[in-house]
């Protein structure tokens, strides 16, 4: 399983989101590959936010390898399933699309811990340390679920 995780600028949700996913697929021998994108390019080829990187560390997760890139349309070709972390962001990666299979690997990542509630992760970049210990939480949760499915699929 390909995913892709997708927040505004890449550098505080989706970074983390992806190293989480890709700590669970390591833990749980799932041949997938993760990768995280923003919507924006404010800050591509930057490293992650420090404080996404500090909650991650925290956790026994290093995302320091990581570099924010912008979402771009050929990532429908590369990627399974797409996580976008808020409305906004599915939006615009939905504008995207290019054709009907291409919008119906996208989804907002909460909806894998809770299905259709279409819940958002709050974006954690203009709070405290509070905000990001809470979006690792939402996050882990998700993501829970997501290796879970992978597991599944890749089964006999």
């Amino acid at each position: 399983m390909k995913v892709l995780m997708v927040c505004l600028g890449n550098i505080c949700r989706s970074p983390l989101a992806e190293g989480i996913l890709k700590h669970k697929f390591r833990k749980k021998n799932i041949d997938g590959y993760v990768d995280s994108a923003g919507t924006a390019a404010y800050h591509a080829g930057e490293y992650p936010d420090p404080r996404s990187m500090e909650i991650a560390e925290r956790h026994g997760i290093d995302i320091s390898d990581q570099r924010a890139r912008k979402f771009d349309p050929e990532d429908f070709d590369r990627f399974d399933r797409i996580f976008a972390m808020d409305r906004s962001n599915y939006q615009n990666i939905l504008a995207q699309a290019r054709k009907p299979s291409d919008r119906q690997k996208v989804d907002l990542i909460m909806n894998m811990a809770y299905p259709g509630e279409n819940m958002q992760v709050p974006d954690p970049y203009y709070g405290g340390d509070q905000g990001f210990q809470n979006v690792y939480k939402m996050l882990d949760l998700a993501c829970d679920k997501i290796a879970a499915q992978a597991g599944k699929s890749i089964s006999p």
